[in-house]
């Protein structure tokens, strides 16, 4: 056991005077810390607004609840049902039902045009006309402050991520769309989801608003139970006087998500990736000045029997110790500055905007600081080669 003893005390001996040396190099050391940190917190940053977006989608759908389009639509946009339809749908097996009747609301989605509120611009902000049903169908859905609208009044209720977003969507004051003066009633929440983003009223008041007609573009169902969706579609798809798309809210929305998490993950790898070239770069500089001004010491401690190895790991040591120092400052940044943020985006398949939280998970950290070790490996490789190369008699000449 002498022998991997002795040499982890040589490795341990060496790092020690690496690590005590790093005051007299803190202006390199700042540079290569600080763009280590850069580099993890945009990434971080970045992909957690793309995790944001997927959850809110994602917590818009329960397992027993089912959204019906017409056949070949991917989002309620490009769909379309008569009146006949949706009732044909709110009978099919599988659908729960109350003592009120079965648990389906036929639906109007339209959109309006509002300003963000972060920047002034023009916003496709979701209003979305609903039947009685769709305060059980979600059953997520909870009046914060003020109170329900009344059926067949030009009342609305918005959602609070909409109400933080857009401009003119405070309580108690007015939405004017079109000709019609919207009396604002409510602010409700929806467990985090897309509904949070929306304005809703009665589905017969915007269909008169919109001379629609006695028409709906999607149907939101309740189930009897998650077992029974397979049942409930195959009714739908087969029946003659129907041309149907039917698909969990689940499956719905995580679709929905697919094309903007893609995006925004490609753009924060590419930035990220771009960035740590600049901070290997920093690594680089910073090892390559550590092992500079320890020429002296490095030769005379290969001199006395160090082993080239023990050089190589104690500066590789070094690099990590700093790769990892970014990365930590880098995450705890990251957090600190966007988990929980608000913002909006637009989701390309229903060309509305959606509101969301950023959502900087612990996945993200820990991607964070494999970022940072990586950077901290490549910074520190070459110079501890160079390290172990030193010729230790042309170095001694310096002493």
């Amino acid at each position: 056991m002498a022998g991997p003893i002795n040499w982890l005390s040589q490795v341990a001996s060496v790092s020690k005077f690496g690590l005590l040396s790093i005051p007299q190099r803190r202006g390199s050391v700042a540079a290569a810390v600080f763009g280590i940190a850069g580099v993890v917190a945009v990434l971080v940053g970045v992909l957690s607004m793309g995790v944001g977006f997927q959850r809110a989608l994602q917590s818009s759908g329960a397992p027993d609840a089912a959204i019906v389009l017409r056949s070949g639509a991917d989002s309620e946009m490009v769909s379309g049902f008569l009146r006949e339809s949706t009732r044909v749908i709110a009978d099919a097996p599988g659908v729960a039902h109350t003592e009120d009747g079965p648990l389906a609301s036929a639906e109007l989605y339209v959109l309006i045009n509002l300003l963000k509120r972060s920047t002034g611009t023009d916003a496709n902000v979701p209003m979305r006309g609903v039947e009685q049903a769709a305060l059980r169908v979600r059953d997520q859905l909870q009046i914060l402050d003020g109170r329900m609208f009344e059926w067949g009044r030009n009342e609305v209720i918005i959602g609070v991520g909409a109400a933080s977003e857009f401009v003119g969507l405070e309580l108690g004051g007015n939405l004017r769309v079109g000709q019609r003066e919207w009396p604002i009633v409510g602010v409700f929440s929806a467990g985090g989801g897309t509904a949070e983003s929306e304005i809703w009223t009665d589905a017969r008041v915007l269909q008169s608003a919109y001379k629609r007609g006695d028409t709906f573009q999607s149907v939101h169902v309740k189930l009897s139970s998650p077992a029974a969706f397979q049942e409930f579609k195959d009714a739908l798809t087969t029946d003659p006087r129907l041309n149907v798309k039917v698909l969990r809210q689940t499956e719905y929305y995580a679709q929905q998500s697919t094309a903007v998490t893609r995006l925004i993950r490609t753009l924060g790898y590419l930035i990220a990736f771009l960035m740590a070239i600049g901070a290997v770069f920093g690594a680089l500089n910073t090892m390559y000045s550590s092992v500079s001004a320890r020429t002296r010491e490095i030769a005379t401690l290969r001199a006395l029997g160090f082993g080239s190895g023990a050089v190589v790991l104690s500066v590789m040591i070094e690099s990590l110790v700093l790769a990892l120092t970014g990365g930590g400052v880098g995450a705890v940044g990251a957090y600190l500055t966007f988990n929980g943020l608000h913002t909006s985006t637009m989701n390309w398949n229903s060309f509305s905007q959606v509101t969301f939280a950023f959502a900087v998970t612990p996945e993200l950290l820990g991607q964070g600081i494999v970022w940072s070790v990586f950077i901290g490996l490549i910074g520190g490789l070459f110079p501890a080669l160079r390290g172990a190369r030193l010729p230790i008699a042309a170095a001694l000449r310096e002493l």
